[in-house]
């Protein structure tokens, strides 16, 4: 069998000045309050051998990584170990757990022991959460200093939705996160991560970091970076990072739906020795995030009420927000609580909207296209909901294989059948995949805006997706493992008091700094 070979990983001898650069990848967003596990079949996994094929043509952060690496001729790239999840979901199992973080670590000293690295990118997420381990981000890290040890500079690169931890500060030389939400900088955060190392590996950066933990967690429309409050501050953030001074910089609102101790939101400045500057700006847009945070909390309509002004729209698309089974945010996407609803007020007009639901899939696969079905829906996964029964025709089944709208990455539904209910076309699929972009319906050929009514299973998309056209928007207080009205949720593990969990929270300034 031929052997693939990359650009930069030629097995010619090295020059003297050649710098070696490892990356390795490790992303997983969880919902603590999800009752299913992630299996290892929940991760796209890529040996030191697939990494680097498998993001080029993609916009993630490691293809942002390799295409600013590849501008210098002086640098050798080594590829890591990679696991990145196929959606989010409930916490890691503890044997897929081993698995990843024994193959991520391995390939780690294999590269080490080859020859000397000179830095190393990590792209991580921060939410994720195994069972015998609730910082897996920070045990690598930990992990990987023991093995390389503490001269050679690391920078990791995280989702702003990332629980930031003292463990990851006190062994990564700097830090880059996402400055959009949603997020679309994955690509330019990469970029921005290699710019990164390479400046503290030519010796032209000594950085300093400055965390402001603030006692929030925050949700809605605020947090939208393009038009809400949450923007503004993640642009002070940026101006800090683009300062004379500056390296990185940006603002971790955690994961609320992850339950780990460290679960919070973050203000963070890395600056190139200039600690007062960090201090100072981590300091004060910590206290304006604090001041707003009532503002950055979703306004929710019950679900008796969102059905009854969508029956009541007279034109257009209703757009009903089910974030409370988002599987992008860790749920498994097979709620049913606003379709029995809709069903029970007699909405007429006609509804798109996504399940998950093997057992369904199945049933229709059975009765075959064109032909007609009775199954019951919803429930399949996760008991706090009742399953009902239906009666439908087939009218499309495919594989469940399609590509991201976003980034291009492949998504893996199983197999996925699109069943015409009355007035309500159904696309059940086997397996979740996220539901915060429209690859789903367009990989059946279904077009969101030529429906009456939508269920939309992510807090927010890209606004020219669904919010730039739909008639009525509506956010719906279901319930679910990833529900916008927080105190409901259930919250054991983290530190507390923090709002908007506990009432009268005070808010101290507690900043740390750290240096390498």
């Amino acid at each position: 069998m031929r052997r693939l070979r990359y650009r930069n990983q030629a097995r010619t001898p090295r020059l003297a000045d050649m710098k070696r650069i490892l990356i390795a990848e490790c992303c997983q967003e969880i919902a603590s309050f999800n009752p299913v596990p992630s299996e290892l079949e929940s991760f796209r996994l890529a040996t030191p051998a697939q990494l680097f094929a498998e993001h080029r043509s993609l916009r993630t952060e490691i293809a942002g990584a390799l295409h600013h690496f590849d501008s210098r001729s002086d640098i050798e790239l080594v590829p890591g170990f990679g696991a990145r999840s196929i959606t989010s979901g409930g916490t890691t199992s503890a044997a897929a757990w081993k698995f990843i973080s024994e193959s991520f670590l391995d390939a780690i000293r294999d590269a080490h022991k080859s020859a000397k690295l000179d830095g190393i990118y990590f792209c991580l997420h921060g939410s994720m959460g195994a069972d015998d381990q609730l910082d897996p981000e920070g045990y690598l890290l930990v992990e990987t200093r023991k093995i390389v040890g503490e001269q050679i500079p690391i920078v990791a690169s995280f989702d702003l939705h990332g629980v930031i931890t003292d463990p990851v500060l006190k062994n990564c030389d700097s830090v880059t996160v996402y400055h959009t939400y949603p997020h679309i900088d994955l690509y330019e955060t990469g970029e921005r991560s290699a710019k990164l190392l390479l400046k503290i590996m030519d010796g032209k950066a000594k950085p300093v970091t400055v965390r402001a933990r603030i006692p929030a967690l925050v949700r809605g429309d605020e947090l939208k970076t393009k038009t809400g409050i949450f923007g503004k501050r993640v642009a002070e953030a940026v101006a800090v990072e683009n300062s004379a001074t500056g390296l990185s910089a940006g603002i971790f609102i955690g994961n609320p739906f992850t339950d780990v101790p460290d679960v919070s939101s973050n203000v963070i400045i890395s600056t190139n020795d200039d600690e007062k500057l960090a201090v100072d700006t981590a300091t004060k847009i910590a206290a304006e995030f604090w001041r707003d945070r009532e503002k950055m909390q979703a306004f929710l309509t019950s679900v008796p009420d969102a059905v009854a002004q969508a029956c009541a729209a007279k034109s257009g698309t209703t757009i009903l927000v089910d974030a409370a089974d988002a599987t992008s945010s860790g749920a498994c996407g097979d709620s049913n609580v606003v379709l029995a609803e809709l069903i029970k007020q007699g909405y007429s007009g006609t509804v798109l909207a996504p399940l998950t639901d093997a057992p369904a899939v199945a049933a229709a696969f059975k009765a075959g296209i064109g032909n007609t079905v009775t199954t019951n829906i919803g429930g399949s996964l996760d008991p706090r909901y009742t399953p009902f029964e239906v009666t439908g025709k087939v009218q499309m089944l495919s594989d469940g294989e399609f590509n991201n709208e976003a980034e291009g990455e492949p998504w893996h539904a199983g197999n996925c059948a699109v069943l015409k209910v009355k007035n309500i076309t159904l696309v059940l699929i086997s397996k979740p995949v996220n539901f915060h972009n429209r690859s789903l319906f367009f990989a059946h050929g279904l077009f969101p805006e030529k429906f009456d009514l939508v269920i939309v299973k992510s807090p927010h998309c890209q606004d020219h997706m669904y919010a730039n056209w739909a008639t009525t928007y509506i956010n719906v207080d279901a319930p679910g493992s990833t529900s916008a009205n927080l105190p409901s949720l259930g919250h054991t593990i983290c530190r507390r008091p923090i709002f908007p969990l506990d009432a009268n929270v005070e808010y101290v300034p507690e900043i740390t700094v750290y240096r390498r």
